[in-house]
C-alpha cells in the first residue's frame, strides 16, 4: 500500500472518530442524564413460520448509547454537507470563518454556543450573507436564513418585503450586467430595508429566535432542531412521540431517542410526523454536528479536512469514506474470488428466499463462465443485506415481500467486462471488487415495500453503517465494517 493510501485510510476513519469527540466533548451537553420514556429493546424480525431465537437488533436505541447514536449520526449526515455545500465544503468552511468574530461576539451576548452558531451559518447559507431561497425574500434570507414571516412575527425585525424584492431585482440586473459599484450601493440600500440582509441584525434575530426556544424547550439541542423544523412542528413530534401521557414531560426526552426509537412499528405517529416535514428537517441537528466537526477541521487540521473532503466527494455517496481506495483488498480475478471463498473472506449468498427475505437475480455473474463465483458478499455485507430483507419485510407487512439482489462480488476482470455494457458501472476503485457492495433492483411489490426500504436504508445512513445511491435500475449499498455486529444473522439465515 502506498503512502498515500495509508494516509487517506488513516484518516477516513479518522474523520468519523474526529466527529465521534467533536459530539462527546464539544456538543450540547445538557439532558444527557437519561429518558424519562423507556426504551424496550428490540429484535430483529425472524423470518415467517419460523421459531427460531429472536436476535437482538444492534442498532435499535439504547439511551445509555445516546452519545455513540449521536456520533454516528452526524457521521453519517456528513456526505451531504461534503457534496452539496457551494464551491465545496473547504470553500464553504472558509467563507463561514470569516465570520467568526461575529459569531462570537452574538453568541457570548446571549449565552449561546459558538461552535454550534458557526454551524448553523455553515447550514443555513454557506457563509452567504445575502443567500435567498429560491422562492424569494419572501422565504428565508440572509446569512442564517430568517423566514420573512418569523422575522416580523418573532423576532420583531422590520422587513419591507415589497423594497426587499425591488432591490433584490434590480440586484440581479445589476450583476447580469457586471456593474460591481451599483450592485454594492443596492445591497447596501436593501440592508436598510430587510435587515435580513445585514449580518449582525442577522445574527441577532438568530440568537434571539434561540433565547425564546430554549426557554421553551428548556434544552440546547431542542432549541437547535427547532431552527429548522419549527417550534410548533418540534413541539407535535415530541408529543406525539410521549404519547399524550401527562405524567411525561416530551422536553425531557432526548433528541436522539426520538429520533432513533421512531419507526413505522415504535412510536409511529412520532415517525409520520417525522416522515411529513419532507425537508430533512429531521436530521438538522446531526447536520449541524457535522458542520461543527468540518469548522473544527478548517481551523485546526486543513490538510485532515481536504483529504476528508476529497473521500466524500469521490462517489456519489459515502462509500469511500467507509471503505477508502487502499485500505481493502481488491480481488484481481476470479482466481482471488476462489481464494477468499476458501479463506472465510467471501461467503457465497443464501438461496432460501423465505428465511431470508433476499431473491437473487438468476443474471447475477452472468458475464463469467462459472457465474457462482460472483454471488457472495464479505460476511459483514451479506449480514447487513440479511438485515434489510428482514427490516422490510416485516415493515412493509407482507411476509412475501421480497428484496431482489442484482449484483454482489465482482473481480477487476468482471468489473472491466461490465463496463463495455453498463455505463453506470465504475471506471474507477469500485467497492464491488472488494466484497463489500451489493444492487437491489428498484423493483418492488408494493409502494408499503419501497417506503419501508427507504425508511432503512435512510436509517442505517444516520447511524453510519451503510452507504448508499440510487441508480437508474437499482440501489447500490455498501455495509460499513460495524455490520458485523449482525453476523448472527448469517448463522440463522443457513439454519
Amino acid at each position: 500500500m502506498s503512502r498515500r493510501a495509508v494516509l487517506i485510510a488513516c484518516l477516513g476513519a479518522a474523520a468519523v472518530l474526529a466527529i465521534a469527540l467533536a459530539v462527546l466533548l464539544g456538543g450540547d451537553r445538557d439532558g444527557s442524564g437519561g429518558t424519562p420514556v423507556a426504551v424496550p429493546p428490540a429484535f430483529v424480525p425472524t423470518p415467517p413460520g419460523t421459531d427460531g431465537e429472536p436476535i437482538a437488533d444492534p442498532f435499535s436505541y439504547d439511551p445509555a448509547r445516546r452519545a455513540d447514536f449521536e456520533a454516528r449520526a452526524a457521521a453519517g449526515n456528513a456526505h451531504v454537507l461534503y457534496a452539496r455545500s457551494p464551491g465545496g465544503a473547504t470553500a464553504t468552511a472558509e467563507r463561514v470563518a470569516k465570520w467568526r468574530d461575529l459569531v462570537e461576539r452574538a453568541a457570548k451576548r446571549a449565552g449561546v454556543d459558538a461552535d454550534s452558531l458557526e454551524a448553523l451559518v455553515f447550514l443555513e447559507s454557506a457563509g452567504r450573507e445575502d443567500a435567498i431561497t429560491p422562492i424569494g425574500v419572501e422565504g428565508a434570507a440572509g446569512l442564517t436564513q430568517i423566514v420573512a414571516e418569523t422575522g416580523r412575527s418573532l423576532l420583531n425585525m422590520t422587513i419591507d418585503l415589497p423594497r426587499s424584492r425591488s432591490y433584490t431585482r434590480r440586484i440581479q440586473r445589476a450583476l447580469r450586467s457586471g456593474n460591481s459599484p451599483r450592485v454594492q450601493r443596492l445591497r447596501a440600500a436593501r440592508r436598510k430595508v430587510d435587515p435580513r440582509f445585514d449580518p449582525v441584525q442577522a445574527m441577532a434575530g438568530t440568537v434571539r429566535y434561540l433565547r425564546i426556544a430554549k426557554k421553551r424547550f428548556g434544552r440546547d439541542e431542542l432549541a437547535l432542531e427547532s431552527y429548522h423544523m419549527g417550534m410548533g412542528n418540534l413541539e407535535d413530534v415530541l408529543s406525539a412521540y410521549v404519547g399524550g401521557e401527562d405524567e411525561v414531560d416530551p422536553h425531557e426526552v432526548p433528541y436522539a431517542q426520538v429520533y432513533f426509537d421512531s419507526s413505522p412499528r415504535r412510536h409511529p405517529a412520532a415517525h409520520a410526523k417525522l416522515a411529513s416535514l419532507g425537508d430533512d428537517s429531521s436530521n438538522y441537528l446531526w447536520k449541524l454536528h457535522a458542520a461543527r466537526e468540518i469548522m473544527r477541521l478548517h481551523r485546526d487540521k486543513p490538510d485532515e479536512l481536504a483529504v476528508v473532503e476529497a473521500l466524500q466527494t469521490a462517489k456519489n455517496s459515502a462509500e469511500e469514506v467507509l471503505h477508502p481506495a487502499g485500505s481493502q483488498p481488491v480481488f484481481a480475478n476470479a482466481g482471488d474470488v476462489r481464494d477468499a471463498y476458501d479463506d472465510g473472506d467471501l461467503v457465497p449468498l443464501p438461496v432460501a428466499t423465505s428465511r431470508t427475505g433476499l431473491r437473487l437475480d438468476p443474471r447475477m455473474g452472468e458475464l463469467a463462465q462459472e457465474a457462482s463465483l460472483y454471488r457472495g458478499l464479505r460476511p459483514e455485507a451479506l449480514a447487513l443485506a440479511l438485515y434489510l430483507g428482514a427490516q422490510v419485510r416485516e415493515l412493509s407487512g407482507d411476509p412475501a415481500a421480497t428484496l431482489i439482489m442484482t449484483s454482489s462480488v465482482r473481480d477487476s476482470s468482471y468489473q472491466k467486462r461490465l463496463i463495455g455494457r453498463n455505463r453506470e458501472a465504475t471506471r474507477g476503485y469500485s467497492l464491488h471488487t472488494t466484497g463489500w457492495a451489493f444492487d437491489i433492483a428498484r423493483r418492488y411489490r408494493s409502494r408499503a415495500q419501497a417506503r419501508a426500504f427507504q425508511f432503512v436504508l435512510d436509517r442505517l445512513t444516520s447511524l453510519n453503517v451503510i452507504a448508499w445511491v440510487r441508480e437508474p435500475g437499482a440501489i447500490h449499498v455498501t455495509a460499513g465494517r460495524d455490520a458485523g455486529a449482525l453476523s448472527e444473522l448469517l448463522k440463522a439465515s443457513s439454519g
